[in-house]
């Protein structure tokens, strides 16, 4: 018989805010019962307040780990994307969330890391330490990790699509994984930058087909032809969004 060897938690000895800002964090049963909770109550109010529609389902992987790229206008954004995926995906799927904005007050931080599970990502200062994160996630194969990213980088106040940057060129050059586009339609309508409270507005999220970058090098000219594939793809479904 082999000897038991108990383990402790690495983050025992941190406070709440240290354990919520820790990435990748260490498995807690009680976090993982309020995200499933807070993802149930999340996808009945947007069905209820936002009549909320997903078109292209069916193009989500089964197996393995992915990415999904989409448009940003609204903090309804990750939630949309999120309530687009199995529940029991919840814990191994990771939106990429400004440091410099979700992951300081503590309130934001334990919407971030408890509730969307978002992965903190460094948009001015170390960089290439958050793609590097990036690609240690979706190394990781085994449980299948998910990477929902925002290429424009910040939200659009005019509801127009801004330029993808290149880091998701980097990340995906060269590999295997799947990038699925996605268009999320009505998110910026129903809560844009610099209000508070969501609008009873329609929101339709469309799912497009996987593409894979193998043959890509890692220039920055093979970086900036990805972006600009994704960002012609995503435009392709704002173009196929049905009408109100």
């Amino acid at each position: 018989m082999e000897e038991w060897n108990y383990q402790t938690a690495e983050d025992l000895d941190q406070t709440l805010a240290e354990r919520l800002r820790r990435f990748p964090r260490e498995p807690d049963i009680f976090v993982y019962g309020a995200r499933l909770a807070g993802a149930l109550t999340i996808r009945l109010l947007l069905k209820a307040w936002h009549r909320f529609t997903i078109r292209g389902q069916e193009h989500l992987p089964r197996q393995g780990s992915f990415i999904m790229v989409a448009n940003h206008s609204s903090h309804l954004d990750a939630l949309c994307m999120l309530s687009a995926l199995p529940m029991g995906k919840l814990h191994h799927a990771f939106p990429a969330a400004a440091a410099d904005y979700f992951f300081v007050s503590l309130p934001r931080l334990a919407l971030a890391s408890i509730i969307v599970n978002a992965l903190p990502f460094h948009r001015q200062t170390n960089l290439r330490q958050s793609v590097s994160l990036c690609q240690n996630l979706l190394a990781n194969d085994s449980p299948g990790n998910i990477l929902i990213l925002f290429p424009e980088g910040t939200r659009s106040t005019n509801g127009q699509m801004n330029p993808f940057k290149p880091g998701i060129g980097k990340l995906v050059a060269g590999t295997s994984l799947p990038v699925l586009p996605c268009y999320l339609d009505g998110a910026g309508k129903a809560w844009p930058k610099g209000t508070w409270c969501p609008r009873p507005c329609r929101v339709t999220l469309t799912i497009g087909q996987p593409r894979q970058f193998q043959s890509y090098g890692q220039s920055r000219e093979d970086h900036d032809a990805i972006a600009a594939e994704l960002y012609q793809a995503v435009q392709e479904l704002a173009e196929q969004k049905p009408a109100e």
